[in-house]
């Protein structure tokens, strides 16, 4: 029996994971440069945790969770986003303080179950940042700027910042409410999702995309009708400082992003060459989420970015960037036992300095060797027979020009040689 990856998931090939290691090297970069610290937590956690902090009436929550129990009757949870575990680690561990900042930032795999489609698989990959101890706007801009600065430096074009504020705990009520009275007169005509949504949580409405359902969407009200003077406030400020550093954006007042613990500043990144899940990021901010799961009151703010289709917009703009792959420095064709052995001590003193490097371990024809060699794209080939055991003279190739040249067959010398080219 043949056996495939379960519907929704993906292998990434070695083909493809160079750009995959790019694109985390760009983002390690910039957290550094940020000063944001890694943290690691668990792939699956305690249920309650997410149907409290994002919200029981969600589409995560109620239709898209890997939920099991365990031996012990337990209800656990594949993660569906990141944000609720550290802050949960964040808690456990002492890392979380309302008079201090804390910066972490994660990379990992989620998993809800959707519908497959492009830049979306039920197992993906995300990597995102958390900052907790800040309600100052300029925590908003230094987020917001942070997630753009990642996509600068990995060349991407045709992309949109869109920007929103939610309220808060004061002001979201009166929001909520004239949202109830304006789909009320309507609801009947939209789909069966947003009927349960007009009582269980109004504010899940704006986040429908049937396109029957949009056209009473788009004539909604806005939150930022009904925000409070400190809400606005602070909005007008996230919005100075964004324009002070001369990011481009727009203000959607649709974009209330799909999890109830936001507050204040919502934002996405979003790539017109995806379809209509074209958010590459999205975040904001979440000032009652540490007290909800049993901290003290600590503002936060965050984004997480996914990764599948960010790259999906990187081979898009660049179809030759996933077959890229770091070169080989040197591939060593051997013809004989002695000197199958001479060439694996030289190989391995080489990798003990740095240089990569490999060999054959099948007993392959010279001609066989050759072609393994420029399959690795081996920039150069180191060759040993019987005739360069006795003459203590080994042959380097170098595979672009086809040139060659004798070396002595002294793993130290070949060291030397070779170190200036990786």
């Amino acid at each position: 029996m043949k056996y495939s990856a379960p519907r929704g998931t993906c292998d990434i090939l070695p083909e493809e994971t160079p750009i995959w290691q790019a694109v985390e090297r760009t983002c390690r970069r910039l957290f550094a440069i940020y000063n944001y610290k890694e943290i690691r937590t668990p792939v699956f956690e305690a249920t309650e945790l997410f149907s409290r902090s994002i919200g029981e009436t969600t589409d995560i929550v109620s239709k898209e969770m890997y939920t099991f129990t365990d031996r012990k009757g337990r209800s656990l949870t594949l993660r569906p986003e990141e944000t609720a575990p550290v802050v949960r680690a964040g808690l456990e561990n002492n890392l979380i303080s309302k008079d201090q900042i804390t910066k972490l930032y994660y990379f990992g795999p989620m998993f809800r179950y959707e519908r497959p489609q492009a830049g979306r698989q039920r197992q993906f990959h995300q990597a995102g940042v958390e900052v907790f101890g800040s309600d100052d706007p300029l925590i908003d801009v230094e987020v917001i700027v942070l997630a753009e600065q990642i996509f600068n430096r990995l060349g991407l074009l045709d992309l949109e910042v869109d920007l929103n504020s939610v309220g808060c705990g004061q002001c979201r009520p009166e929001f909520i409410k004239k949202l109830k009275a304006y789909f009320k007169g309507d609801i009947k005509k939209m789909c069966e999702e947003c009927q349960k949504r007009l009582e269980a949580n109004p504010l899940r409405i704006l986040d429908c995309k049937e396109g029957p359902c949009q056209n009473y969407i788009e004539k909604a009200p806005a939150a930022m009708d009904t925000i409070c003077p400190d809400c606005k406030g602070h909005f007008k400020a996230v919005l100075a400082g964004i324009e002070s550093v001369g990011l481009k954006y727009k203000i959607n007042n649709r974009l209330v992003r799909g999890l109830d613990y936001y507050t204040r500043t919502t934002f996405e990144v979003v790539s017109r060459q995806l379809g209509a899940q074209n958010a590459v990021c999205g975040g904001g901010r979440y000032d009652t989420l540490v007290e909800e799961l049993g901290g003290k009151p600590t503002p936060a703010m965050g984004f997480a970015i996914g990764l599948e289709r960010l790259i999906k917009v990187l081979e898009a703009q660049k179809p030759d960037t996933a077959s890229r792959k770091k070169r080989l420095s040197l591939y060593i064709a051997t013809l004989g036992e002695e000197a199958r052995g001479v060439g694996f001590d030289i190989l391995d003193k080489l990798r003990r300095a740095g240089i990569s490097a490999d060999m054959d371990f099948i007993g392959k024809s010279l001609k066989a060797q050759m072609k393994a060699a420029d399959r690795e794209g081996a920039r150069q080939v180191l060759i040993i027979g019987e005739d360069e055991l006795r003459s203590g003279k080994a042959i380097l190739r170098n595979m672009r020009t086809a040139s060659q040249e004798e070396i002595a067959c002294d793993a130290r010398i070949i060291v030397e040689k070779l170190q200036p080219l990786t």
